[in-house]
């Protein structure tokens, strides 16, 4: 079986006609397999749904307990047939219930990465490298110009800040699945065990975090409301990025805007968003840590997604890898 007659492009996602289901479709399908739930790969509306629990309980508090028609639990590393189809789901690394998804049939494997990083995240289970024939990688930073600093000296610039200007509230801009807990979480394991306060749109995924097991200290919402506001002064707030269009963001004490993503490696970007206090913190994998991966699955064939496509292809390339870009359409960098 030729890769390409098991999984291609379709209008509505990657569709095997084989199993007849989509993963990570764009409009609502009969049959969907979810890799995580970032609002671009999950959404709500499909007719079944085979997810990670994580995932499943994700999509529930984000869309509501109708998100779907049937969900099914995917047990990590464990096989099942879909239509005659084996598949079974892998740890991606990029958020709390992330997975890649395998896809076998007729001798052939194709894992789709999803989304996916390689750096240690004490709020998600690590990527696992799995050999296939094709893999089929993001490349939202495919670029050689990206590569991302070390996490823990990003979190240290933020601290660092908070003791050089106590008089001001540092407001920081994380998205508010996967990013924002992953902030808090690498706060603490520097030692920061202040409270941190939350804007309400974090507060429901953060709890579920909590009953995870994962431990993000004392949190507090970062309510303006009454007669007696708090400014929040020598303290950390963090929000959702669109929170900072309104006028939430500007009634802290003199606040220090920062925001924490993959793109603040980009000067011009932080400066269009009106950040003084840039934090290049990923979900992602930068330039090396994407081709790090490839050469060391060395799968037959690389198919690339949603990203700077060509750069990745071209290195392939020159690899002497047979690559080549899928063009999917209605992905984003949400969880950035």
């Amino acid at each position: 079986m030729k890769p390409d007659s098991l999984l291609y492009p379709a209008p509505k996602g990657l569709y095997c006609q084989k199993g007849d289901f989509y993963i990570d479709p764009v409009q609502p399908v009969e049959r969907a397999l979810i890799t995580h739930g970032h609002s671009d790969h999950a959404r709500a509306g499909h007719r079944r749904v085979l997810a990670t629990r994580e995932t499943l309980d994700i999509m529930r508090i984000r869309y509501g307990d109708g998100f779907c028609g049937e969900s099914e639990i995917a047990k990590l590393g464990e096989a099942m047939t879909v239509n005659g189809v084996r598949v079974s789901f892998h740890p991606a690394g990029h958020v709390l219930g992330s997975a890649q998804i395998a896809v076998e049939a007729g001798g052939k494997r194709i894992v789709v990465s999803g989304d996916y990083k390689r750096r240690s995240d004490p709020t998600c289970r690590p990527f696992e490298p799995v050999s296939c024939d094709v893999f089929i990688t993001e490349a939202t930073f495919g670029l050689p110009v990206f590569h991302h600093p070390d996490d823990r000296a990003e979190t240290a610039r933020l601290l660092a800040s908070l003791k050089q200007f106590p008089e001001r509230a540092h407001v920081v801009g994380a998205y508010a699945l996967g990013k924002a807990q992953r902030v808090i979480a690498l706060l603490r394991q520097q030692g920061y065990d202040e409270p941190i306060h939350i804007h309400g749109a974090l507060a429901k995924l953060c709890e579920y975090y909590r009953t995870e097991g994962i431990d993000l200290g004392d949190l507090r919402p970062a309510t303006l409301a009454g007669d007696k506001r708090p400014d929040f002064a020598g303290g950390i707030v963090i929000g959702p990025p669109s929170a900072f269009a309104d006028r939430w963001a500007r009634r802290f004490a003199e606040p220090v805007a920062a925001f924490a993503s993959g793109w603040m490696l980009i000067r011009q970007r932080a400066k269009q968003r009106g950040v003084e206090l840039p934090l290049v913190i990923s979900d992602h994998c930068d330039w090396a840590e994407l081709t790090g991966t490839i050469r060391e699955i060395a799968p037959a064939e690389v198919w690339v997604t949603h990203g700077r496509e060509e750069a990745l292809v071209r290195w392939c390339e020159l690899e002497c890898i047979p690559a080549r870009p899928l063009h999917l359409v209605g992905y984003d960098d949400e969880g950035e």
